[in-house]
């Protein structure tokens, strides 16, 4: 009996795990193709493209998709924002505005952030899909990073970029789109957006009529080569702009999204509209004659998905005249399915590696950490007369705090910001980092208008030291529309500080006692009007949520300011061509050639380098590189970071830069320290587009390296000949 009931078991746990095998294989075949994470991934693009009717198709192609509920597809809103951290969704840490993030020249702390960024995104999606909300902004899909040339100072979006230099630009999107997309080799983490495409920088009073002039120089060798980069490094999606570019609508123009971007650069990600850009093709731009048609030449042009309604209301019209054919229409339905079927949309959340990330990965102290020291790292000394910084917490016993931008949010938050709950004003960081034994006192100081009348002046003159903070805020520099305060539809009509803030400086300044002026800005600014009434002088930018403890660190000397100016701070706009001339003669360091405020890389620090070569520049025609090593020593009393710059002159020839930027590192060095850093940089980064011939040209000659903290404060340099063959 024992040998009977033992055989019956066997065989029965034979039969279990039969039967579950069995039911398994059924599974597997009753499973939709589009929903099996074993198959390629356009095999199951194409079932699910076979499954839709052609109404279902035409309603996943605008930002807002409907749900479809017989396959189980829920509505899925595309529109989400992450500039400088999840955007318009509520909580999220708030990290410096982008302008700031390039002041770093970290391209590894960029690339953290943005990995916290979409911790947090996976986070905030998979606790609001839980809920059943499909929110705007509460999604997976980020129209970040901007990475357009900052050109022109006037610019109200201009704070929204990495500045004025292409490889700068470049180097920083690269990394903010790795560190949203993640590294796991089956899934995006989410999907970054490379905007806008292209030459697209102002007016922002007329982007939605303007025409972009540009010749293909300018075109290749400074509007196009932080796109193409990206491109090159994955960027799953790429938004075309508003404006025409040599006469034709980005959005449906052929040069941009079929001759480069697809066939030239072989993108094979999706393309998305700006929001209702198509709708500006026909009643701003008025090239097309109704919106039946911009919709026919969107799809023929490449454009995947609509930030409007206008394919999802049109396309249908279209298909029926015989504009589009359905072969068009799934060919752009299945751009944005092969994004969502990398995101996992389609999977069991199981097999997908974010999917259990919640609250507790939302501003945690680990990402608050990362927000302090992005913005420390991202301030910029620009003045520091007889080392009144850093202040010796023991020679002080009082301090006055007052400014307009003080104590308020605005100045830390810039535009595209999130809300953390945990905003740290100027006034509150410098407060707390004083402590208790030291008296403090805070007054708004002055407004945005009043000229004459202004408070804590007398309490200044009491206290041993003052800081104003002063400068400008979102709403007179930024979008069209957001910017209210603006002047000239968010852009600005000069590079003036408020002239009551100008005003209260100078009343401050009479009372004879050091005066620390913080200036808050996404832009070049005249430091020259205030700079006569300030000891120091440091420039914030909008440093997000904790601006107030990170200038507390460096006013206190707990870190040495370490930012870098990544444009050019103009004297004055009569220096520039006119705001609407896209040429780049004239612009930027490495086309001006006057009288600066600042050049560009410019930043103070607490200590001082030594720079030395350690190996001078050789060309390796073998594996076609200029390699070099610079070492640096910190010569200085004080630990600190120094931006080692890397820049190239070129032969002389026609339109070649002044200098331009090749390289750069950021290092920390304990005072007495030294350290070799060698650079690497190939020979195909020195090629010149060559008009005639419409291509990239290497062009024989001595190239000069130059070596420095700055594109003026140059240490080194060293001469190398390159002959072409």
């Amino acid at each position: 009996m024992r040998g009977f009931a033992a055989l019956r078991e066997i065989i029965m746990k034979h039969f279990i795990l039969y039967l579950l095998l069995a039911i398994a294989i059924a599974s597997v075949h009753a499973q939709p193709a589009f929903r099996n994470r074993q198959l390629p991934v356009e095999k199951r693009v194409q079932d699910l493209l076979s499954k839709l009717t052609i109404e279902e198709k035409i309603s996943l192609l605008g930002f807002r998709s409907k749900a479809v509920p017989r396959l189980g597809i829920p509505a899925y809103n595309w529109w989400n924002e992450a500039l400088h951290g999840v955007a318009r969704a509520g909580l999220a840490t708030v990290f410096p505005q982008a302008i700031g993030m390039a002041a770093t020249f970290n391209d590894s702390l960029v690339y953290a952030v943005a990995d916290v960024i979409s911790t947090e995104a996976r986070a905030k999606y998979n606790l609001s899909v839980a809920l059943d909300r499909r929110l705007q902004y509460m999604g997976l899909t980020f129209w970040s990073p901007n990475i357009n040339i900052f050109r022109d100072p006037r610019w109200g979006r201009g704070q929204e970029t990495y500045g004025e230099d292409p490889l700068l630009t470049a180097t920083m999107g690269t990394a903010f789109v790795k560190g949203l997309q993640g590294n796991d080799p089956h899934y995006l983490k989410t999907a970054a957006t490379a905007k806008h495409f292209a030459v697209h920088s102002g007016p922002e009073a007329g982007r939605h009529a303007f025409n972009a002039m540009v010749d293909e120089k300018d075109l290749r060798e400074t509007y196009l080569y932080a796109f193409k980069k990206l491109v090159a490094g994955g960027v799953e999606a790429v938004m075309c702009a508003y404006n025409r570019l040599n006469n034709e609508p980005c959005c449906t123009g052929n040069t941009l999204l079929q001759h480069i971007l697809r066939n030239e650069w072989h993108f094979t990600g999706h393309v998305v509209t700006d929001c209702w850009a198509l709708d500006d093709i026909w009643q701003f731009h008025k090239v097309m004659n109704n919106r039946t048609e911009v919709a026919a030449a969107a799809l023929k042009a490449g454009v995947n998905l609509d930030c409007s309604d206008l394919l999802q209301s049109e396309l249908m019209n279209a298909y029926q005249q015989q504009l589009v054919t359905m072969r068009d229409i799934d060919s752009a339905l299945s751009a944005i399915l092969r994004t969502q079927i990398k995101l996992g949309f389609y999977d069991d959340k199981a097999a997908v590696p974010f999917s259990k990330l919640g609250a507790e990965s939302v501003h945690n102290a680990k990402h608050i950490a990362l927000a302090r020291t992005a913005a420390q790292q991202s301030m910029v000394l620009l003045k520091n007369n007889q080392q009144l910084l850093p202040l010796d917490k023991n020679k002080y016993s009082s301090m006055m705090i007052l400014g307009a931008n003080a104590g308020a949010m605005d100045p830390l938050l810039g535009n595209y910001h999130g809300m953390s709950g945990n905003m740290v004003t100027f006034a509150e960081g410098i407060t707390a980092a004083a402590g208790a034994a030291m008296a403090v006192q805070y007054d708004q100081g002055s407004d945005y208008t009043d000229t004459t009348h202004f408070g804590g002046i007398w309490a200044a003159g009491e206290s041993d030291i003052a800081i104003a903070v002063i400068g400008l805020t979102p709403v007179l520099e930024g979008e069209e529309g957001d910017a209210f305060l603006a002047a000239n539809g968010g852009d600005k009509l000069n590079l003036g500080i408020p002239a009551a803030h100008i005003a209260m400086l100078k009343a401050l300044h009479q009372k004879n006692k050091p005066v620390i002026a913080v200036v808050t800005a996404g832009s070049d600014v005249d430091i020259a009007a205030i700079e006569p009434y300030a000891d120091a002088v440091i420039l914030a930018w909008y440093p997000g949520e904790q601006g107030g403890n990170a200038l507390a660190d460096i006013i206190f000397g707990a870190v040495s300011p370490s930012g870098r100016l990544p444009l050019t701070f103009y004297r004055s706009l009569k220096d520039l061509p006119a705001y609407d001339n896209y040429a780049m003669q004239g612009r930027t360091y490495r086309y001006f050639n006057g009288q600066v405020q600042y050049p560009f890389g410019y930043g103070l620090s607490y200590t001082s380098f030594r720079y030395n070569w350690a190996q001078q520049p050789v060309f390796n025609n073998a594996k076609d590189s200029l390699r070099f090593t610079v070492k640096i020593k910190n010569t200085g009393a004080m630990n600190g970071d120094e931006v080692i710059q890397i820049y190239i002159q070129y032969p002389s020839g026609e339109r070649m830069p002044l200098k331009e930027l090749k390289a750069f590192k950021r290092i920390h060095l304990a005072k007495g320290t030294e350290r070799a850093v060698t650079f690497n940089i190939p020979v195909a980064e020195l090629q010149k587009w060559d008009l005639q011939a419409s291509q990239w040209k290497l062009y024989p000659g001595t190239y000069t390296i130059l070596a420095g903290s700055s594109s003026q404060d140059i240490q080194l340099t060293a001469p190398v000949k390159i002959a072409v063959q």
